[in-house]
């Protein structure tokens, strides 16, 4: 659906197919290294997806370290970490080597992931997806979709969301 008001700058796109207790949408895109990567990938596993606007930017830098600095945590409970902006693959690996991300970087140039789960919302996320996470359980359930977070503590509040315990 799109909206437009005579007189107003700001436009919604909205396209969002993602619904909490449905599928998750199914995506397919380019990782950091070439790959295609796909959700189905990852059936039987816990996922987290979540969308950053840009690499190398402050907030986006402190997010995706705050993943790193937990990942074991992740890996040792089998649950997945996807990363998705529009930037291209060797931006994304760039990104991913300068600040030793273990996980998964992917490309939404075409911006239909984004759209699909409700990352493009208006025109500014033309250039910018909104910082959206999306749980995903091991039947590719999509069970959150949290767009209000702290990009400082993002993955520690996604483990005590889940009840997964961390070592303290």
């Amino acid at each position: 659906m799109i909206i437009f008001l005579k007189n107003i700058r700001l436009v919604y796109i909205y396209n969002m197919e993602a619904k909490i207790n449905m599928p998750a949408p199914e995506f397919s895109l380019e990782d950091s290294d070439g790959s295609i990567i796909k959700l189905s990938d990852f059936k039987g596993k816990k996922v987290i997806v979540y969308f950053f606007p840009k690499t190398d930017t402050p907030g986006c830098t402190k997010e995706a370290c705050s993943f790193r600095d937990s990942y074991d945590v992740y890996d040792k409970n089998n649950i997945i970490v996807i990363g998705i902006s529009y930037d291209s693959p060797e931006m994304l690996k760039a990104f991913r080597q300068k600040y030793h991300l273990p996980f998964i970087l992917l490309s939404d140039n075409e911006k239909k992931v984004a759209r699909d789960y409700g990352a493009y919302k208006s025109l500014l996320n033309a250039l910018f997806p909104a910082r959206i996470t999306a749980l995903i359980n091991e039947q590719g359930i999509l069970t959150h979709l949290l767009d209000n977070v702290n990009v400082t503590t993002h993955a520690q509040d996604i483990l005590e969301l889940l009840s997964v315990p961390q070592k303290r």
